[in-house]
């Protein structure tokens, strides 16, 4: 595999299950990944990123996240590519937890910015000070030299909200050679115009759809390389069903498909507030999952999006769980 293929891969942005004492379920995780496995269109154009954002990486120590990439690398055992997040709360945590994913023999490394005080989160000016993250990107490229994709968000302003702006975005591609997927945290506009730049750059940096809410329009324009999206969780065989129709040309197909509730379903889930929370409760109610719920502060589900999203699931004649079952989450 070469770098440049790392980003035209179909990545679903795997979540966690947890038991009820919110302890990783190993057992429910194991099972999780075998359903990716066992559909043929995925694993022959699909992957897997393993602890990102939608995986709740941002309450796992670094001994869970290396807990969880293993158990998905037995899994795999190499028949779909893996790329790992590496996010920390201090560089040399990230360096470490990178040479982790390393040493487990993943594809790729996920990156995402710093976290912590507001100089390098809220109130970040991306553009004048891109090396902020730069630098960080660069301790663990020094430290592993694996492939990179992105997970740029950060304070910028509309219309890059809530992703990075256009000019860190190519000063970062133009100085780190490794960086080869770019996931498309942006809403419509903002993704017009980062595809557009990274079309300029003198290389490939793979445009990675992530808000599935706009994939139909992102196949029309031509500007989707791969995608790296946690709306694969929950909505796996229609999206599936889209994309193909697309990639045989068939416009109407995909039209059709799109617009039997597709569609409703994923603009519902894209609240930007609260997409991870629908994330995980459209997962639960697939009966993908044993719960909804989420490490702390993250918050459980409220009844009225539970009975939206089952709705929304059971219209697109998608398996779901009893109706009597749903009403534990509240």
């Amino acid at each position: 595999m070469t770098s440049k293929e790392i980003g035209d891969y179909r990545y679903v942005a795997v979540l966690l299950p947890y038991d009820s004492r919110l302890k990783i379920d190993e057992q429910a995780y194991r099972r999780f990944i075998r359903y990716f496995l066992a559909e043929p269109r995925f694993a022959r154009d699909g992957g897997l990123c393993i602890n990102p954002e939608a995986g709740e990486i941002f309450y796992l120590t670094r001994q869970e996240k290396r807990r969880v990439l293993e158990i998905a690398m037995e899994e795999a055992r190499g028949k779909v590519p893996i790329i790992a997040g590496t996010w920390a709360i201090t560089t040399d945590e990230m360096v470490e937890t990178a040479r982790d994913a390393k040493a487990l023999g993943v594809d790729g490394i996920f990156v995402t910015p710093p976290g912590g005080a507001q100089d390098v989160t809220s109130c970040w000016d991306a553009d004048a000070y891109p090396e902020i993250w730069g630098d960080q990107i660069k301790a663990q490229d020094r430290a592993v030299d694996l492939p990179i994709v992105t997970h740029p968000v950060g304070g910028a302003k509309p219309p890059f909200y809530p992703g990075l702006p256009l000019g860190a975005t190519l000063a970062l591609c133009r100085e780190i050679p490794n960086i080869v997927g770019w996931k498309m945290t942006y809403t419509y506009e903002g993704f017009r115009l980062i595809a557009r730049g990274l079309r300029s750059l003198d290389r490939h940096v793979a445009v990675m759809g992530a808000l599935a809410s706009n994939f139909h329009e992102y196949r029309a324009t031509g500007t989707f390389d791969g995608t790296l999206s946690g709306f694969w969780n929950f909505a796996l065989e229609p999206m599936l069903d889209h994309l193909e129709a697309w990639d045989r040309g068939d416009a109407a197909r995909a039209t059709a498909i799109w617009n039997s509730g597709l569609a409703e379903l994923h603009g519902y889930i894209a609240d930007m507030g609260r997409l991870h929370i629908r994330y995980k409760t459209a997962t639960w109610l697939r009966g993908l999952i044993p719960n909804p719920f989420m490490r702390p502060p993250m918050p459980k589900p409220k009844q009225a999006e539970i009975d939206i999203i089952y709705r929304l699931l059971k219209a697109l004649n998608l398996s779901v769980i009893d109706p009597g079952e749903t009403k534990i989450a509240a």
